[in-house]
Order: structure tokens, then C-alpha cells, then sequence
């Protein structure tokens, strides 16, 4: 096994731990250990709300989760030799749960989550369609997930990380609270918000010193959304085997991971959409000197995706245009073309027997394949979700009998947005 860098202690909260993580960006925030390339180390990760949700039937719990405090990021990692302008080389080795611990009330041992955030809370992709809070309980037996909460289906999870990045430098930080605070000035009111500002209350910022922390947190970026560094990007082809090529812009790179799915569908749908769970990521790290101009990477990561995916063979395909539910047409919209999609698979599922946040939830944590299929047919864009038919327990595909209709079993636990 790699040497074990970061270690947590299940029994203890996240900021209980011997070594102490964060969950804000800024270049200040030092390193946790130091690595050389060519060096091969294991990192432990904590589910991104550090326990908040339970194995249970209720969603109280993601109704109120504590958005304030994610994510929980293992790290950062210094690279031996890294400099601005350089690219960090970042192998998956191995990704999963809690190692020998297959139960527990932390998502992880032996189970994780998907929620639908509420949208007072955050929202979702389709979050005027489903504006309460609803979640879904996976159980995991080897790689495969089942929920008692939508019955029917098992699938092979895609296990990944959802958040990996380096820091970013003192000026690339300014840059992305001008342009964020620029967005969130044209709306300030909107709920869910356009973006989320600096917030220093609920800042995680690992060993720097105590009394600097309301200066950092009050210019720490949140973790929620992918940017240059790479961040919260959610791809859930990012997986065992899998290469990427992260820009450095610190000295040292100062890496850092966490947000693990055991499973994903494209696009996160429902904001909490993956199948959610703490585990284990193993990494081995190396550089490229001056790789951001040789290779012109400088504003993006790049990746190379592993060969463990499951091999679905059979998909069921659904598409969708730039047309609102209300009938006005939009100029090439792909969000909008991708939400049609996904809505009309939802109405698919429907006539099975699952409710609309069941289907909704499965869209979320099954691998579901999401694709732009046309992108220069004027007016109209056109999105397409793929679902495959296998993971079902029964014939999903249309035919001249008619829909098998499921037993929806207890439903997905609700709690009414607030």
C-alpha cells in the first residue's frame, strides 16, 4: 500500500483529526506533507458534509445540510519542485469507500446518499420542477449500489473523486472574486444564489495560525464550483486509472481532494447527485516543467480517463431542445436542451411506477451518459441523456404491452422547502 499520508479517524470529526484539512481555497493555507515526484501516497476523505447525513428515512437533514461548511478537502499536498507555470502530472491509482469498515453512520461504511438540495438550499439542476428537499439511501455490496428508497434498479458505480485542485496564486484568487461579485451584483436576491461569495464564519483552514483565519476566510474562495485549478468538476469518468494535468500556480502546487462518489450520473443533477461517501483515494504525482505555455493549459485541467467504467452495452436515449416548458423558444441553449432531456426521461419513468423525484434521484447516482448532439442547428439545441437499460430489474424499453409498473416501496424520504 502507498505510504498513508492523510489519515481520519472515523470516531472523530472532521476538525478533530491529528491533521487538519480545510475547505476554502487560498494560497496561504499550508501544506500537510510534502511529496516528491514519482511518489505514490494514500489520502482518506471525509464525505463533503463531514456527517451531517444520516442512513435513515427522513430528509430533514439535506433540507437543512450546512452548505456554509463544504467542502471538507483533504490536503493541501506539497510537490517537491512544482512552480508557477509548470504542470502537475496526478494518477488515480485506486479510489473507494471506508477500507474494512462496511458499517457506521458515516456515509462511506458501507452506504452513501443522493439528495435533491431544496431550493432555499441551493437548488438543483431542475430545481423549479423540484423545489423540496428529497434523498435517497445507496447500500453498497462490492461495486454495486441499490436503494431501498427507489427499488428496481442496481447499478456498478463509476467511483471517483468530485474535487481535486491545486491552489491558486494571490492574484488568481483576486480574479475569481471580481468576476463572482460582479455576477452576484447583477442579482443579489436571487435564490438560489448566481454565485457564492468569501464566507470567514464556517472557513476550514488547516494549520495556518488561529489568528489569521478571519483574514483568509474573509478571501478564501468557496469550493463549490469548478474553475482554472481544476476544483469541484464532478466528471464521473475521473476514476481508477485515470490521468489529469493540473496548472500549478503556487510554489509546490499544494494539491488537494475530496468529495468521493461512489457513483454519478453526467452533470450532478440533483446538486447532491452522486451517490456521496467518504473513503479512500490512493494518487502518485509528478511534473511537467513549464507545461502550461509548452502545452497551452493555463485556465484548465486536463484528463486522461481511467478503464474501470462498467460496460453497459444497451441505453435507452432521451433528447431535448432550447424550448421552455412554457413554449419560448431560446437561441442554442444546451443547459436548457439538457434539462428537457433529463425532464422527459423523468416523465418516462413515471409511467413505471416511480415517482418523479425516485426517477429524478436515480438520474443523479446512476451512470447516465449526457451529451450535446447538436450545437449549430439554429434556433435549437439539442441534449441527450442516455440511460442504460441493464441497470433495471425489469424490460424498461417501450413495447406493445405496455409499461411494467414497479412497486415504488416507501418512496424517497421529503422534507418541504423552508
Amino acid at each position: 500500500m502507498p505510504e498513508h499520508l492523510f489519515k481520519l479517524d472515523s470516531s472523530k470529526k472532521f476538525t478533530e483529526q491529528e491533521k487538519l484539512g480545510h475547505n476554502r481555497w487560498h494560497p496561504e493555507i499550508p501544506p500537510v506533507a510534502t511529496v516528491k515526484p514519482g511518489d505514490s501516497f494514500r489520502v482518506d476523505c471525509r464525505e463533503w458534509f463531514d456527517g451531517a447525513i444520516k442512513n435513515d428515512d427522513s430528509a430533514e437533514d439535506i433540507l437543512n445540510a450546512p452548505l456554509l461548511t463544504v467542502h471538507t478537502l483533504s490536503g493541501p499536498f506539497r510537490v517537491e519542485g512544482a512552480k508557477p507555470g509548470d504542470l502537475l502530472v496526478v494518477d488515480i491509482l485506486d479510489v473507494g469507500p471506508i477500507p474494512q469498515e462496511d458499517s457506521g453512520p458515516l456515509a462511506g461504511q458501507g452506504w452513501g446518499y443522493t439528495g435533491i438540495f431544496s431550493r432555499g438550499n441551493g437548488g438543483g439542476f431542475l430545481t423549479e420542477q423540484f423545489p423540496d428537499a428529497y434523498k435517497a439511501v445507496w447500500d453498497f455490496s462490492g461495486q454495486t449500489a441499490t436503494s431501498r428508497h427507489v427499488p428496481g434498479v442496481s447499478f456498478t458505480g463509476i467511483t471517483h473523486p468530485g474535487l481535486m485542485g491545486t491552489a491558486p496564486s494571490a492574484d488568481l484568487l483576486a480574479t475569481w472574486n471580481n468576476r463572482e461579485g460582479a455576477l452576484i451584483a447583477t442579482d443579489p436576491e436571487r435564490v438560489p444564489p448566481l454565485a457564492l461569495p468569501p464566507e470567514a464564519e464556517h472557513a476550514i483552514l488547516g494549520g495556518l495560525p488561529r489568528d489569521q483565519w478571519a483574514r483568509v476566510g474573509s478571501e478564501a474562495a468557496r469550493t463549490a464550483p469548478p474553475r482554472e485549478n481544476g476544483g469541484n468538476q464532478d466528471i464521473k469518468n475521473f476514476t481508477k486509472g485515470s490521468r489529469v494535468f493540473y496548472p500549478v500556480f503556487v510554489d509546490g502546487a499544494n494539491l488537494s481532494v475530496g468529495d468521493l462518489h461512489f457513483s454519478q450520473g453526467d452533470g450532478e443533477i440533483t446538486f447532491c447527485g452522486a451517490i456521496e461517501m467518504g473513503g479512500f483515494i490512493d494518487l502518485r504525482v509528478d511534473i511537467i516543467k513549464n507545461g502550461m505555455e509548452v502545452y497551452g493549459v493555463s485556465e484548465n485541467a486536463i484528463f486522461m480517463p481511467g478503464n474501470v467504467e462498467p460496460q453497459y452495452s444497451h441505453w435507452l436515449a432521451f433528447s431535448g431542445t432550447s424550448v421552455t416548458l412554457d413554449g419560448e423558444q431560446r437561441y442554442l441553449d444546451s443547459h436548457l436542451s439538457y434539462q428537457r432531456a433529463c425532464l422527459h426521461a423523468i416523465e418516462y419513468l413515471t409511467k413505471f411506477g416511480y415517482s418523479p423525484e425516485q426517477a429524478y434521484l436515480l438520474l443523479g447516482a446512476a451512470p447516465i451518459e449526457g451529451r450535446l448532439s447538436g450545437v449549430v442547428d439554429i434556433p435549437n439545441s439539442c441534449s441527450t441523456v442516455y440511460l442504460p437499460v441493464e441497470i433495471f430489474d425489469f424490460d424498461v424499453r417501450p413495447s406493445a404491452d405496455g409499461p411494467h409498473r414497479i412497486d415504488p416501496g416507501i418512496g424517497a424520504p421529503s422534507a418541504a422547502n423552508r
